[in-house]
């Protein structure tokens, strides 16, 4: 009796998934072919943005293999170019190369180049900070306090691994002004920072004992 019981039991569940997949036939076919679809998608876009990443690699290579001081205004032209299609390696890469070589003397132009890969490139939190510390470095001898302030605020105002050198570039600036006491409480903040390079922290305490004791 039992037997009988559990094949009616097993014939009637095996009728039910049979009914349902009759009855959903065609939001079944539809909800696979849209996963396929999105997997297609997927490995679609990822492979063009490898091609992509890979393409930008040999023209950077390429530009930097191939430059020389007569050669300027053609590495200017290609390396603004690169940092416009806004990778997350080649453009800061890109922008660095031109900083370093002179290549752009116009500071605005500069500043814009920083803008677009601070704000409409997709970098890893701290390579980002990274760009924002030496966007403020480039600033630092052209800009009064509160525009180098408000460049470096993203990093002061967090717990990046750069806050400690926002934090001397600070420091340093006024010192450099001569405002001591300023320059002081940028120092001091460096030594009570739990995070900070410890060569800075060195720095700092040099710079309170042989510079701004009192």
């Amino acid at each position: 009796m039992d037997e009988d019981t559990a094949i009616i039991n097993s014939n009637a569940r095996n009728e039910k998934i049979k009914n349902f997949f009759v009855n959903n036939k065609k939001i079944l076919i539809s909800t696979i072919s849209t996963l396929i679809f999105v997997l297609i998608g997927y490995f679609v876009f990822a492979e063009y943005k490898e091609r992509k990443k890979i393409k930008n690699s040999d023209q950077y290579n390429s530009i930097i293999l191939e430059y020389s001081k007569n050669n300027k205004e053609i590495t200017k032209k290609a390396l603004i170019e690169l940092v416009n299609k806004k990778d997350t390696t080649y453009s800061p890469l890109s922008l660095f190369f031109i900083i370093d070589n002179a290549l752009v003397s116009d500071r605005l132009k500069i500043n814009e180049l920083f803008d677009i890969i601070i704000k409409d490139v997709s970098l890893e939190k701290e390579i980002k900070n990274l760009v924002i510390y030496k966007k403020a470095l480039y600033n630092a001898d052209n800009s009064d306090e509160n525009q180098l302030l408000e460049i470096l605020r993203p990093i002061i105002n967090s717990k990046s691994v750069w806050k400690a050198h926002g934090l001397y570039l600070m420091a340093e600036y006024f010192y450099s002004k001569n405002e001591k006491q300023k320059a002081k409480e940028f120092f001091n903040q460096i030594i009570l920072l739990e995070n900070a390079n410890q060569e800075l922290k060195i720095e700092s305490r040099k710079r309170l004992n042989r510079d701004l004791s009192e």
